[in-house]
């Protein structure tokens, strides 16, 4: 087990290592060939419709639940079931997003947002396509619920690496295509999304017996069982967009456009930096629930235990050299650097080591499905960056305020998910935050010490990241076989060395 694991993370990672470089360098040359405030427009405007994505997210996490479930008990008339109930929930769910995002998004768009008068006809365009493709992809999640089900990582890592190299196109047409370079770039974003779905729905409907000949199928009772598990996921979805778009939209009012670019270029490089982080946890997404689904608790704990240190020592690798070197880097990598971005790309990756922790918890609440009491304190508490934030911008604070806020909620909910799972599993808390939380702590703090005190040594800004970031993987490796790890996973790292290295003989 652990060496599928291994062996699906590796796909994932360096689908992740792909993405990250196309990512940091597309997102140059759009800074630079839109400017800052068409690059701000976009981040806001195309952020509107995700204020819209709550209902699709909550079912996306219902159907890779139930799917993975029924994949454990090798049930194929289940699955044919779920999969074609699942199509016909997220058709409606496309329609209401239509009908909201025709309504209600476009009255926002147009009478509430902070947009220069000259660039709205072009907003109004982005918003149209960003519909479209959003559209598109509530239909087929049921598609990518399946190949991750199926634990396909290597077809999920693929269809990945094919949107980055087409995103790579579109930026390339993007420099030679001379009308409004706002409106091209969102067609062509649309265009990719479309083809990526289209070739998910191709290779399940080849591939998988579940998701052949599928047809709309309605059933009350299992359309309520799933309908009230994604309800629940509905609350937790609403704080992260609470968070991450209706901050946007405060911060969009309160400072401009300028202040959402810089907010979208620190986000690009978290969505980059926790790429991998999300690919990892994908992978043990169904792993964990079929341990579950089997009633193997200790395996499944164990897993949570093990992946929980592994997600922070993985992201340590990248946060370290980006912490220390943010603003050489900003400077190198975008020429023309947005007011706040440094400290608002510092405190991001911050608050992604917190909250990457909690990943393999919500993990495990999932797979249970007894999420009502889980999504109440937990989201409850994430919904509450929505008034602090406004509260502390409203009394005058900086932008960067807001995720300073997100940090200090991002650790409060990590002690609330220990507290549900232990009421709803026994999960020993006392025993994760000995094994994992103080471990990853030692870790944490020794890895950071030689590459700070390093880094006030070097002058050649282009080198500098690079040499930090060697330091930092030694620190890091160097400690996490020392501290970060028990005698067990020691005991798996070191065989799987030997083996390596008996290839090689």
């Amino acid at each position: 087990m652990q060496g599928k694991i291994a062996k699906n993370t590796l796909m994932l990672y360096f689908r992740m290592l792909l993405s990250m470089v196309v990512t940091l360098y597309t997102s140059r040359i759009v800074l630079n060939t839109l400017g800052i405030v068409d690059f701000g427009v976009y981040n806001i405007v195309a952020g509107v419709i995700v204020m819209f994505g709550f209902l699709n997210n909550a079912m996306t996490a219902s159907t890779q639940r139930f799917l993975t479930y029924e994949k454990a008990k090798d049930n194929l008339a289940g699955l044919k079931k779920i999969f074609n109930i699942s199509i016909t929930i997220h058709l409606i769910i496309a329609v209401v997003i239509l009908l909201l995002a025709e309504s209600i998004g476009l009255w926002f768009l147009n009478t509430q947002l902070n947009i220069p008068d000259d660039r709205m006809i072009a907003s109004n365009w982005v918003y149209q396509f960003s519909v479209i493709s959003f559209v598109v992809s509530v239909y087929f999640v049921p598609y990518n619920a399946v190949i991750i089900a199926n634990e396909k990582m290597n077809v999920f890592a693929l269809l990945g690496i094919a949107e980055v190299a087409l995103k790579l196109v579109v930026v390339f047409m993007l420099l030679l295509i001379d009308y409004d370079k706002l409106i091209v770039y969102s067609c062509l974003l649309l265009i990719v999304s479309v083809l990526i779905k289209i070739s998910e729905k191709i290779y399940c409907s080849l591939s998988f017996d579940e998701s052949k000949k599928n047809r709309f199928e309605w059933d009350s009772d299992l359309m309520k069982e799933m309908g009230d598990f994604a309800g629940w996921n509905l609350f937790g979805v609403v704080a992260g967009v609470g968070y991450s778009q209706g901050i946007n939209i405060f911060l969009n009012i309160f400072f401009g456009t300028v202040v959402n670019a810089s907010r979208g270029i620190a986000f690009q490089i978290q969505g980059a930096v926790s790429s991998l982080i999300t690919n990892f946890q994908i992978v043990l997404a169904p792993v964990i629930t079929k341990n579950y689904a089997r009633n193997e608790y200790k395996q499944a704990f164990d897993l949570v235990f093990s992946s929980s240190k592994l997600s922070i020592y993985l992201l340590l690798i990248f946060s370290i050299p980006l912490i220390i070197e943010t603003e050489s880097i900003l400077m190198w990598w975008l020429k023309v650097v947005p007011p706040y971005s440094v400290i608002f790309t510092q405190l991001i990756i911050v608050d992604l080591l917190i909250s990457s922790l909690s990943g393999p918890l919500h993990i495990l609440v999932q797979a249970t499905g007894n999420i009502k009491r889980y999504q109440i304190l937990v989201s409850g508490l994430l919904l509450l960056n929505v008034p602090f934030s406004y509260l502390f911008l409203k009394l005058g604070y900086s932008p960067e305020i807001t995720i300073s806020i997100s940090i200090f909620f991002s650790a409060l909910t990590l002690f609330a998910r220990l507290f549900i799972l232990h009421l709803n599993m026994k999960f020993p808390v006392t025993e994760y935050l000995k094994k994992v939380v103080f471990r990853i702590l030692v870790v944490t703090i020794i890895s950071w010490i030689i590459p700070y005190y390093v880094s006030f040594y070097l002058q050649n800004v282009v080198l500098n990241f690079l040499i930090i970031g060697v330091i930092s993987l030694i620190s890091i490796l160097m400690s996490v076989l020392a501290f970060g790890l028990d005698s067990i996973e020691k005991k798996f790292v070191f065989s799987k060395i030997r083996n390596l290295l008996n290839k090689q003989k």
